[in-house]
């Protein structure tokens, strides 16, 4: 990378890597889709999946594309739900002193 032969080849990389980063962003907010690190931020992207698959022209590849996101929407369902009960069981149970600490 640093070897002045291949100048032209790095500096085209970095331009390229920096269209990359600013078209994700544009991507992202025109969407309104943050970070993908909670069950809301994988709805809004199965959300859009959604929508814009079913904005397509009637196939056999628009319906199994449409089942699929089902079965995905179903397990983001499912987990969501499992997640909401272990926060629950997690806030009833509340961090106990262990038995053998007890005065």
């Amino acid at each position: 990378m640093h070897d002045p032969e291949h100048a032209k080849e790095a500096q085209e990389a970095r331009r390229l890597g920096g269209l990359r980063r600013r078209k994700e962003k544009t991507v992202q907010n025109a969407y309104d889709i943050g970070e993908l690190e909670d069950v809301g931020g994988v709805r809004r992207l199965l959300q859009i999946a959604v929508t814009d698959t079913l904005s397509l022209e009637n196939s056999i590849a628009r319906a199994r594309t449409i089942a699929y996101l089902s079965q995905v929407a179903l397990k983001t369902l499912e987990l969501a739900e499992l997640e909401e009960r272990l926060q629950a069981l997690e806030a009833t149970l509340k961090p106990r002193e262990p038995v053998g600490r007890r005065r």
